[in-house]
C-alpha cells in the first residue's frame, strides 16, 4: 500500500531552527504551490532542513487502486457550486442554505465547533471544486472520510504539528491557499492579533476556519452536533448491523443574519458519502416565538 504522506510537516529536526527560519521555509514551500484554481497540481515533492513536502497519494488511502481513484475523481461531488461563485467557497449540500452567500466568503474568518464531519465536508467541497486547502493542528483528521466525501487529496496540505505559534503558520499559508483550517488546541487569540490575521485573509482572498479555541470577530460561527445514527436495526435487531448514516444538527450564526438551524444526514453508500438535508432551515428566533405561543 502506498504510503499517505503529509503534504507539509514540520519535523522534529526543525526544533533547532529559529522562528524566522521556519517561516522562511514555509514561504518557500508556499511559493512552489500552483496558483489557486490550477488543476494540474499533482503533488510535487520538496524538502529542506526541518520541513518536508510531499504529495498525498489517493491510491494510498485504505489500499484504494489507481483505477478506483479515477472513478472517485469522476463521480458527483458534494459541492453546491462546482465553479464556486466569485468570492465564495463551496460547502456541502445543506450547509449552503444556512449561509447568506451560499458558501464561505473569501477574506473572512469562520469559527467551526463540534463534530469533525463538518470540517471534512468543507475540505471535500473546496478541493473537489479545484481549490487548495491547508489543515493546521489537526493530527487526527480522517483522510479516508474526506476522500469518501469527494476530497481531492493532492490539493490538501496537512501540518499536524505546527509548533508553538500555529497562528503565524496560518497567516503564512493564507498567501497560497483558498481555505486554511486552524486548530487552536483550546487557545484564545487576542483581538489585536485576530484583526491582523483577518486583514491578511482579506488582502489575499483566502478564508480562515478556526476550531477548538476562541477567536474574536469571526464573521460566521457554525456548530455541528451528532443527533443520531442509522444502520443499527430496529426492535430485536437494535444494536446490530453497520453504521450507514450520521445525523447532524447544525447551527449557524453571524454578524449579518439571524441564527439558523438545520438537520443533515451524512449517508454512506457504494463507497461514497453524501450530505442529505433532512429538515429545512429554520430561524432560531422563529423557533423561540413558536415555543412561547405553545406554552
Amino acid at each position: 500500500m502506498t504510503e499517505v504522506t503529509e503534504l507539509v510537516e514540520l519535523s522534529a529536526d526543525a526544533a533547532g531552527l529559529s522562528r524566522q527560519d521556519r517561516l522562511a521555509q514555509l514561504r518557500r514551500q508556499i511559493a512552489s504551490i500552483p496558483s489557486r484554481g490550477d488543476t494540474s497540481f499533482s503533488g510535487p515533492s520538496v524538502s529542506g532542513p526541518g520541513v518536508s513536502v510531499a504529495g498525498v497519494s489517493v491510491a494510498g488511502v485504505s489500499g484504494t487502486s489507481a483505477a478506483a481513484s479515477e472513478s472517485v475523481a469522476d463521480r458527483d461531488r458534494p459541492v453546491v457550486d462546482r465553479a464556486h461563485k466569485a468570492g465564495v467557497l463551496p460547502v456541502p449540500e445543506g450547509i449552503a442554505a444556512l449561509l447568506p452567500q451560499g458558501g464561505l466568503v473569501r477574506g473572512t474568518v469562520v469559527s467551526v465547533e463540534g463534530a469533525a464531519s463538518l470540517l471534512l465536508g468543507l475540505v471535500a467541497s473546496v478541493t473537489a471544486s479545484g481549490g487548495h486547502v491547508a489543515v493546521i493542528g489537526q493530527p487526527r483528521l480522517g483522510l479516508l472520510a474526506a476522500y469518501e466525501m469527494g476530497a481531492q487529496l493532492e490539493r490538501l496540505a496537512l501540518i499536524p504539528a505546527p509548533g508553538p505559534d500555529p497562528v503565524e503558520i496560518a497567516a503564512v499559508l493564507l498567501d497560497g491557499m483558498d481555505l486554511v483550517i486552524l486548530g487552536l488546541a483550546g487557545a484564545s487569540v487576542s483581538p489585536s492579533r485576530a484583526r491582523a490575521v483577518v486583514a491578511r485573509a482579506r488582502s489575499k482572498g483566502s478564508t480562515l476556519v478556526v476550531t477548538e479555541g476562541h477567536w474574536d470577530g469571526a464573521e460566521v460561527r457554525l456548530d455541528a452536533r451528532v443527533h443520531g445514527y442509522g444502520g443499527f436495526g430496529q426492535g430485536r435487531e437494535l444494536g446490530r448491523g453497520r453504521l450507514s448514516s450520521l445525523s447532524l444538527a447544525v447551527r449557524a450564526r453571524g454578524r449579518s443574519f439571524q441564527p439558523r438551524t438545520t438537520r443533515l444526514d451524512i449517508c454512506s453508500a457504494a463507497g461514497r458519502v453524501e450530505w442529505v438535508p433532512s429538515r429545512p432551515v429554520e430561524d432560531v428566533s422563529s423557533q423561540v416565538v413558536s415555543e412561547q405561543v405553545v406554552s
